[in-house]
């Protein structure tokens, strides 16, 4: 596997996928990633994508934005994703993504914390219809490799410039690939706790390899907790049970099937609400029902929710479903720029794995296909508008370094939770 690209790409969920679409069609794009290509949290988005519907919709769009984020986003990043929402969803769309239409124009869903509708959305698949359809169209391009099952363990760089990545495949066989370019987009952290709607996989590597060769992170303890999710006893990943659910009319119930707060609050007080009625109940979950929707609204907008539950053995049309608070999403990560240049030069980091502080402290919901998509473009504009090709550069790595790769990656973990507990405390 030892050789060369021109720019390597790191994971292949939304962001990374759009990324290597809109580089330059004459350079060599290698993406790799850890599992099976259709493994990312991508895939499992649900609710929708948020899109400035016209002009007057920009204000409460922005406010929503940064009241969501407790005011601590950065505001040049919000601007840039609103003005720029409406381009992507026409690229999408020129992708083959389909949005729901209600007589020929797009329909519109609302969900927590928004103050109007400005979501579209694929049933209950969002995720997997933009992610499907951006993959099918990276598979036709003949200048893009696709690895599986392949990790990165570590960046080759000297103290200012990347220059490629070291990985190791399924058997632990560790291989140097040489970039010009190396863009992150590795997706979030929560493979790191217990109860999370994230694949397992998913482990914020790249941020404990950033800390290892001094790239800038910002707001690492930013974690968001998605307040619902299907409550179970199993061990593994947890079924997220979409906002939007909450957006087109579900209900929470305590134990007394009382209602019991504003189902649509932001996420993080919505998730300290039922944290709290879940102690004053004494129970592992509360009760959310869709009942009121009507069993046809129900199977049509939201079928693959319906489904699910009916395998947990939950009949969401006659019955309520017990849900959850659980590790969502990560608002913090590696620093970047509006073109997500990381303080290294020739690494860039998009999508969750990066922090451009379009969130602030808690994420509005549907904005994070979207952000991927308005950043990754953007990065693969930069890199295309300022190609410097780095020649022959020498690599220092240590292959004994790396002997041991279970273990490394058991440090890795290990360094990024102290990270994050430390700084929890200064804060």
């Amino acid at each position: 596997m030892n050789g060369k690209a021109d720019i390597i790409v790191v994971g292949t969920g939304v962001a990374g996928l759009f990324n290597a679409l809109n580089l330059p069609t004459d350079k060599k794009i290698l993406m790799i990633t850890k599992t099976g290509v259709d493994a990312s949290d991508s895939f499992l988005a649900q609710g929708g994508i948020c899109v400035l519907k016209d002009n007057d919709d920009y204000d409460s769009f922005f406010e929503d934005t940064m009241k969501a984020g407790h005011y601590e986003n950065n505001k040049a990043s919000v601007d840039v994703m609103i003005r720029t929402s409406p381009e992507i969803i026409e690229d999408l769309v020129s992708f083959g993504v389909e949005f729901e239409k209600k007589n020929g124009q797009f329909a519109y869903t609302i969900e927590g914390a928004h103050s109007k509708p400005r979501i579209l959305y694929h049933q209950d698949v969002t995720g997997k219809e933009i992610t499907g359809k951006l993959l099918a169209e990276v598979k036709k391009r003949k200048n893009i490799e696709i690895l599986e099952y392949t990790t990165m363990v570590d960046l080759i760089c000297d103290s200012s410039t990347s220059s490629g990545i070291v990985v190791s495949n399924e058997d632990h066989e560790i291989s140097l690939l040489k970039a010009d370019y190396v863009v992150l987009a590795a997706g979030g952290l929560g493979g790191l706790f217990d109860n999370s709607t994230n694949f397992r996989h998913l482990t914020g590597d790249p941020i404990a390899i950033a800390m290892k060769h001094k790239i800038v992170l910002e707001n690492i303890n930013y974690i968001q907790i998605h307040p619902t999710t299907l409550y179970s006893k199993k061990k593994g990943r947890r079924f997220l049970i979409s906002e939007s659910v909450r957006g087109e009319g579900a209900v929470l119930y305590n134990r007394n099937m009382k209602r019991f707060v504003d189902e649509l609050l932001p996420r993080d007080v919505l998730t300290k609400a039922i944290n709290e009625q879940m102690e004053k109940d004494e129970s592992k979950f509360v009760w959310l029902s869709m009942k009121d929707m009507g069993s046809e609204v129900i199977k049509k907008r939201f079928p693959n929710i319906y489904l699910r539950c009916l395998e947990e053995g939950y009949d969401v049309t006659k019955e309520c479903i017990p849900v959850t608070p659980a590790q969502h999403y990560f608002m913090g990560g590696i620093k970047v720029d509006l073109d997500s240049k990381t303080s290294m030069k020739h690494l860039y980091a998009i999508g969750e794995i990066s922090c451009n502080g379009v969130h602030g402290a808690n994420r509005l919901a549907s904005n994070s296909l979207l952000e991927s998509l308005v950043f990754a473009k953007r990065s693969a504009t930069h890199i295309a508008r300022n190609y410097e090709s780095l020649g022959i550069k020498q690599s220092t790595v240590d292959l004994n370094d790396f002997r041991d790769i279970e273990q490394l990656q058991l440090d890795y973990k290990k360094i990024i939770l102290d990270e994050i507990e430390r700084s929890s405390a200064i804060e």
